[in-house]
């Protein structure tokens, strides 16, 4: 079973945090934050307008995103984590 997004929802994979700051030092999982940096897995066919056609959105799958830390939905569906939210949530799309 797959886990598709409806409407302007994104599913997202948070990447994980680093284990060292750059200047050497180990950080302990106690310290560690949630990251606000993911993978999109999947997105919905995007927003209804008021004539109830679809507006596709902006982020695609396999885009690495910014989000706020606090937003979305976490789900753990087949022993993964993901993160659930709006395309408004997302705070920028990073470029490789």
């Amino acid at each position: 079973m797959k886990i598709r997004p409806l409407h302007d929802r994104i599913l997202i994979q948070r990447l994980e945090e680093k284990d060292k700051t750059s200047g050497g030092i180990i950080i302990p999982d106690s310290a560690k934050e949630k990251p606000a940096e993911g993978k999109v897995v999947a997105v919905g066919p995007g927003k209804v307008n008021d004539a109830g056609n679809y507006i596709d959105l902006q982020v695609k799958k396999g885009d690495i995103v910014l989000f706020s830390k606090y937003g979305g939905t976490d789900v753990r569906h087949e022993g993964t984590d993901y993160l659930i939210l709006r395309e408004d949530d997302v705070l920028g799309v990073i470029d490789n």
